[in-house]
């Protein structure tokens, strides 16, 4: 059964949530992929997690490097990508931006970023998470609190 966490974004961004969360996985040792919708999405990102702190970036590949950058795939701590791939073999997907989540069961964990000031992306995570529970997978919803610290709402 894959842990799949739900974080509700709404006081911070993307681009601040997502480096937190990968230097988690990081210090576990564990590796992951971020998948997004887009092309675009994938490139800021890529360029973002080179330079979002001044003292540290996060070692990663794209499959949108130039040719033969799927190769360098498997030495990644960290894939971004647009499609189910997993060249890293990953055992955390991180999924936002809309993106339909490749086979979880094959995950040890999940995370399912979503916006919450769109509500269509908030429509998407609701009929995502009812398909994911009732695929019986373990399910948790987070949100952050005033001060800025992850609650577990569900």
């Amino acid at each position: 059964m894959t842990e799949v966490l739900f974080y509700h974004l709404d006081r911070s961004p993307l681009e601040r949530v997502l480096p937190e969360l990968l230097e988690k996985c990081l210090e576990r040792q564990w590796r992951s992929v971020v998948q997004v919708g887009t092309d675009e999405r994938r490139d800021a990102l890529d360029a973002h997690l080179w330079t979002y702190r001044d003292d540290a970036f996060l070692p990663h590949g794209s499959s949108g490097e130039a040719s033969g950058a799927s190769a360098d795939g498997p030495a990644q701590p960290i894939w971004l990508t647009t499609g189910d791939d997993n060249p890293n073999d990953a055992q955390v997907r991180f999924v936002t931006d809309g993106a339909d989540a490749a086979d979880i069961a094959s995950y040890s964990r999940v995370v399912m970023l979503f916006d919450g000031n769109d509500a269509e992306a908030v429509e998407r995570a609701r009929a995502a998470w009812k398909s994911i529970k009732a695929e019986n997978h373990q399910v948790t919803y987070w949100q952050q609190d005033d001060r800025g610290k992850w609650v577990k709402k569900a």
